[in-house]
């Protein structure tokens, strides 16, 4: 009988931490200016040449594109699109919709991976609520990944969130990731869960958090295009996700442009320049 595989955790050096940083900030950066160009009348295919053009410039590479035959830098998932929604020049953003912006980059062989949901124009309150939920689950799952914590306090910290904020779909089907080397590594990390089980938490592990919360049902349907996954029930979707890093300090948000200072997380970056111990 074959004995189920362990996950093989990456754990990254002070250097390739900062490697990864500089990732992160152009991920950063350019899911900002993508949020600037959010509005009623703009097509998806014009974000996405705005991504390319912001990751190229900065020296990095799109962490998408060509990525098992995906054929953009970003995925845009519009309204009841959870995930991986490709860019299209017949996809027209209208206002009162939603849309999940997705985007990694490399540099120098290491990954950052972001995401934001952003509303077009004026949107319902129910999803500026549903908006802020699945943010905020988000953060807190972040928070969660403290040294000498476990794997699963992360995924428990997004669903207990969720759950007491009103009844919410939790995709279960699509998690977060380990991520460095490669976008997708060991282990997955689940957005709902019993805290205290899996690997322990060490300086050093990354981690992209990237809960997906629905207005109606968790049950998802993937499209022949055989990357857009849709709400089962048709309703709209909320994604976000930040990459960090596990420190002995607490999170250091690796794609957020202040390191997740804003939060209350101890940004590292100039304790990274000077060589402190990370």
């Amino acid at each position: 009988m074959w004995k189920k595989r362990k996950p093989v955790i990456q754990i990254k050096s002070r250097d390739q931490l900062a490697v990864m940083r500089e990732a992160g900030l152009v991920v950063g950066r350019t899911l900002q200016r993508l949020t600037e160009e959010v509005r009623p009348g703009v097509t998806t295919a014009e974000l996405d040449a705005i991504a390319e053009e912001s990751i190229r410039s900065a020296g990095a590479t799109p962490s998408f594109k060509g990525y098992h035959g995906f054929p953009a830098s970003i995925c845009t998932s519009v309204n009841e699109e959870i995930v991986h929604g490709i860019p299209s020049p017949d996809k027209v953003l209208r206002e009162g919709d939603i849309i999940s912006i997705d985007c990694g980059a490399i540099v120098d062989g290491w990954h950052g991976d972001s995401a934001v949901t952003v509303p077009v124009g004026e949107i319902t309150r129910d999803l500026q609520r549903l908006i802020e939920v699945c943010e905020e689950s988000m953060w807190l799952g972040i928070g969660a990944g403290q040294v000498e914590g476990h794997l699963s306090d992360i995924g428990n910290a997004v669903e207990t969130y969720v759950r007491g904020r009103g009844d919410y779909g939790i995709v279960e089907e699509y998690v977060g990731h380990g991520i460095g080397t490669q976008m997708h590594m060991d282990p997955a990390v689940p957005n709902y869960g019993e805290a205290g089980h899996g690997p322990s938490l060490v300086p050093g592990m990354c981690f992209a958090v990237e809960p997906m919360v629905n207005l109606g049902t968790a049950a998802t349907v993937l499209l022949d295009d055989e990357w857009t996954v849709i709400t089962d029930d048709g309703r709209p979707s909320a994604h976000f996700e930040h990459t960090f890093a596990v420190t002995e300090d607490g999170p250091w948000v690796l794609t957020a442009l202040d390191g997740g200072a804003a939060r209350g997380f101890q940004s590292r970056d100039e304790r990274i320049k000077d060589g402190a111990q990370s």
